[in-house]
């Protein structure tokens, strides 16, 4: 049996606007099935590469291949895409705008009237249906137009800073629909500069700035780029163990305990500091692993000078 087929892959993809280099050298691949993130901070690129993805701009040099097919054209219409600038027929009304979508892309009236009944449900919008989409408030206009990404059942989903203008409510159900549309068996590929929604979705990350790939893998694999730091108590330093990077006081037990915010050493296994500890008889009363989050990755992978635009 052959290797299967990434639902999207990039080789060496640079776009030019100008002088600006928007997207440099950029090589990726998109797991089928997968939950894939594009993160990074503003004009690092991701809106640019999604667009030639999506064949509405091209690369000026490079190849992509889109579901199996360098003719990104070709499949266009097994796409389903949630633009950064949002944009829906106003007049129109939430039922017939969705149904618009659903057969320019290929599907039946039924395919399309059964899969609107679904999604107009989960995503709480039944009483909107035969409203005009101009009576709707922002966050619901945007719940509209994330159905109309999906009302095709598109194997491929990608959706452009999709939590912009949400509130909490809002951003925790459309995460929930993200995952149903993965299980259901489609690609989803999401760009966010908010790495809360990248930790709790992605399945593999792309960090990128200033059109650059710092990073790409999984959120542990992204972890891993920082050294592992431990919150410690203990009644002395750990700074003579091996393997410890840096050993600083962060605050005072009681009876002569000491926290300490321990660092240490790239690629240093916290079980072996305990089992150190253990064997130069330190007393511990508390050794836990800080694991590090997606943003301290980011600040420490793109830093505050690539992190402007």
């Amino acid at each position: 049996m052959g290797a299967i087929m990434p639902a999207v892959r990039l080789d060496r993809v640079c776009k030019r606007f100008g002088n600006h280099l928007a997207v440099d050298d950029l090589t990726l691949e998109v797991p089928v099935g997968s939950v894939y993130g594009f993160i990074g901070p503003n004009g690092s690129g991701k809106t640019t590469t999604l667009r030639m993805i999506l064949h509405i701009l091209l690369p000026d040099s490079g190849r992509i291949e889109v579901l199996g097919d360098s003719r990104t054209a070709i499949v266009r219409d097994k796409i389903g895409y949630l633009p950064e600038e949002r944009g829906l027929y106003k007049k129109m009304t939430v039922r017939r705008l969705l149904r618009y979508y659903g057969e320019l892309k290929g599907a039946s009236r039924r395919q399309v009237d059964n899969t609107i009944d679904r999604w107009i449900d989960q995503i709480e919008l039944r009483p909107w249906l035969d409203a005009k989409v101009e009576a709707l408030s922002k966050g619901m206009s945007q719940k509209v137009q994330f159905i109309a990404a999906v009302v095709s059942r598109p194997p491929l989903v990608i959706l452009d800073e999709p939590f912009s203008g949400l509130d909490p409510v809002n951003q925790n159900l459309l995460e929930e629909e993200i995952r149903r549309v993965s299980t259901n068996g489609a690609t989803v590929i999401f760009s966010t500069h908010v790495m809360q929604h990248a930790e709790r979705l992605c399945e593999k990350l792309l960090l990128l700035a200033k059109g650059r790939r710092k990073f790409e893998g999984t959120l542990d694999e992204a972890r891993a780029q920082l050294p592992a730091r431990l919150s410690v108590v203990a009644r002395q330093s750990l700074a003579p163990v091996d393997g410890v990077e840096g050993c600083e006081p962060v605050g005072t037990a009681a009876d002569g305990w000491q926290e300490w915010d321990v660092r240490l050493k790239p690629g240093g296994n916290p079980s072996d500091l305990l089992q150190a500890c253990t064997e130069r008889a330190i007393p511990l009363r508390r050794f836990d692993e800080r694991r590090a989050s997606l943003h301290d990755v980011f600040l420490q992978l793109v830093g505050p000078a690539e992190a402007r635009p």
